[in-house]
């Protein structure tokens, strides 16, 4: 990087992220502690968390470094390499949790959501005119379409519907009437409804593996069954409601150190937030994505060229859908998907991922003014 790039760098959404990372840090280490064996190394997790922070840090660097256009020459090659990865997963995949995601450590659904957002701005950004009807429409729906197909077959219910968000930001974007836009929304909640109904009372085939479909049932109605489906909602609701104003204190939650919250260093870490840190604590954390996604739009508004306003746009809506989904259903305002909680939840694959996106804002941002000769 040359001086004139590092003066278009963006510190500020930078140290907001670096801000929740070590805020994550914290919370993984207090999370944590209960689902730990006796004898092991109390901040194991801790350190594998922070190994990814440093490797992520390389991997932002590098991308910001890169010229963002450079990606969208090898769209191609991302996109059929990323569909090849997600068919390995279904042929060779290691299975965990009820569903076959993984490739020794990578998850390639992760990966998958960053290279959704690359082949997408490439192609809306190549047309020649705004995407103004169904006709436009089409070759975009057929490109989400495939990986979306493989990942719903992993079963991944969560990750599949943040390609959906990503399409939908990123066709807005693109020039797509709003009323498409909200049509398709309500219309895909409509179907989604629908489709529940008539296999509830007429057995009709669903996509979805039972406990997924128990997840979504449950959502209306916690206490149908409170002992299983309904018992992550249950006891992160408790957790969040008993941290009150101020929260119990750094390390001194019930729910998480009972080990009553389920997944409470990973999806519902921020549960664990609103326990300890009480509501101050959580509105502080969702200042800092504020801002994050604050800086994001402003990144995109002034890009230089289409393709970094698309990748940019697909980045908020893509960083946006995992902050409200995840926040949402640790309060039980949205259904239990296991979305991420970006930059706090323990995982490497979704942090580069993450590292990733923010490397392309960063690359948009740096080279936001064209080169005069």
């Amino acid at each position: 990087m040359n001086k004139r790039l590092l003066r278009n760098f963006d510190f500020w959404i930078v140290g907001a992220v670096v801000a929740l990372c070590c805020l994550s840090l914290v919370m993984i280490a207090s999370a944590s502690r209960p689902v730990i064996g006796s004898g092991e190394d109390p901040l194991a997790y801790v350190k594998r968390q922070a190994l990814w922070f440093a490797l992520g840090t390389v991997v932002f660097l590098v991308v910001a470094s890169i010229e963002y256009s450079d990606f969208s020459r090898l769209a191609h090659l991302i996109y059929w390499g990323n569909i090849a990865l997600l068919v390995l997963v279904m042929v060779k995949g290691r299975a965990a949790l009820g569903a076959q995601r993984w490739i020794g450590p990578l998850q390639p659904s992760e990966i998958a959501k960053i290279c959704i957002v690359i082949t997408l701005a490439t192609m809306l950004s190549e047309k020649e005119r705004p995407v103004k009807n169904l006709r436009d429409m089409l070759p975009v729906f057929l490109h989400v379409a495939l990986p979306m197909a493989l990942i719903l077959r992993q079963p991944d219910l969560g990750t599949s519907l943040v390609f959906a968000a990503i399409m939908l930001g990123m066709l807005f974007m693109a020039g797509a009437p709003s009323r498409y836009v909200l049509g398709m929304v309500f219309g895909g909640l409509g179907a989604v409804v629908g489709a529940i109904t008539l296999h509830l009372t007429r057995g009709t085939w669903l996509p979805l593996k039972d406990y997924q479909l128990k997840r979504l049932i449950v959502f209306v109605n916690p206490q149908a069954d409170p002992l299983h489906s309904g018992y992550h909602v249950i006891q992160s609701k408790i957790a969040v409601g008993s941290g009150g104003l101020w929260g119990k204190g750094l390390f001194s939650g019930t729910q998480s150190r009972l080990n009553f919250l389920p997944e409470q260093h990973t999806d519902f870490i921020f549960s664990v937030i609103g326990e300890e840190l009480g509501f101050v604590g959580c509105i502080a954390v969702l200042a800092l994505y504020f801002f994050v996604l604050w800086r994001a739009i402003q990144i995109m508004s002034y890009s230089r060229d289409k393709l970094g306003c698309l990748l940019a746009a697909g980045i908020v809506s893509m960083l946006s859908f995992h902050v409200l989904t995840n926040v949402g259903m640790t309060m039980g305002v949205m259904p239990i998907t296991g979305i991420p909680l970006p930059f706090m939840s323990y995982g490497g694959n979704s942090f580069i991922t993450n590292a990733v996106a923010l490397g392309l804002l960063e690359s948009i941002a740096m080279r936001r003014q064209k080169i005069m000769f």
